[in-house]
């Protein structure tokens, strides 16, 4: 599957509404796997000096991202396709 970047702008964002926002990225993707789609939560990074959020998703296409975070009701500016270069 390929790797998709979730670009978001969270700033002033409450640190419980950060967790709440990945456990509902977390939820979409379980709930949507239960349903047959290939997609997966992977990680997020959050700056919180400008609350710039990346967040990290393997899935079949961006449009199948971008329905997960809609369905998320989560908010983002875009959607593209990344290398994870974690050790």
């Amino acid at each position: 599957m390929t790797v998709y970047m979730v670009e978001r702008d969270l700033k002033g964002i409450a640190m419980d509404d950060l967790a709440a926002a990945q456990k509902a990225a977390i939820a979409t993707a379980e709930t949507m796997r239960r349903e047959g789609a290939k997609v997966r939560y992977m990680h997020s990074s959050f700056v919180p000096n400008d609350g710039r959020c990346m967040c990290f998703f393997e899935g079949e296409s961006a449009e199948q991202v971008q329905s997960l975070n809609d369905r998320a009701a989560l908010p983002y500016q875009r959607v593209t396709e990344a290398l994870d270069l974690r050790a």
